[in-house]
């Protein structure tokens, strides 16, 4: 006798869908080795048999989980071609943007959270940030040069976001967005146009 499916077409992409939601969070808020499939399952509302159904294992979860969307990824890569004067700020309101977005924030947050202590992770942070981070700069006099400016400038993004969205630390955590936009921007500017020797 054949095996059931869970359910229609649809429903099985609903509950997928909130199956990889509830996962973001518990991974973004516990670490891989606080998450468990049973939670994860608890918190989607579904059997933990679910959750392996769709999703095998807790590495694949995990996998699937910090997959980040390419809307993101499109987005970084269209904000690196505006006018070099304006691309500090830009880069900054991308940043803001992506994690108060609702579908790309709880990604961001679990990546940076699991990847200290999973080498899958770090090795995807690893290549997204040289590639869609660094990758797509057209910056500097040479290739060096261009990975020197975009990497300070990713490093800079990412040590805003783990203060203000990751640790929650005051008073970076509760700014106003003009303010930070304000006071970083200029600091992205002089990476983007400045002689950095």
């Amino acid at each position: 006798m054949p095996k059931a499916s869970p359910g229609p077409r649809d429903e099985r992409g609903v509950l997928s869908a909130r199956i990889l939601r509830a996962a973001q969070e518990a991974f973004a808020d516990a670490g891989y080795a606080g998450t468990t499939m049973r939670a994860v399952a608890r918190a989607a509302d579904v059997d933990a048999a679910l959750v392996y159904h769709y999703f095998g294992s807790k590495e694949a979860l995990l996998d699937a989980a910090t997959a980040p969307p390419q809307r993101w990824l499109d987005s970084v890569a269209t904000t690196w071609t505006m006018p070099v004067p304006q691309l500090g700020e830009a880069l900054v309101r991308l940043m803001l943007s992506a994690w108060s977005d609702a579908e790309i924030g709880p990604v961001l947050r679990a990546i940076l959270q699991t990847a200290a202590h999973e080498a899958a992770t770090r090795e995807k942070l690893r290549l997204v940030v040289e590639r869609s981070l660094m990758g797509v700069s057209q910056l500097g006099t040479d290739e060096r040069d261009r990975m020197v400016r975009s990497g300070l400038i990713s490093s800079q993004i990412m040590g805003l976001a783990m203060m203000r969205y990751v640790w929650g630390i005051e008073p970076v955590a509760s700014m106003d967005e003009d303010e930070l936009v304000a006071a970083v921007a200029p600091n992205l500017q002089r990476y983007i146009e400045e002689d950095l020797g």
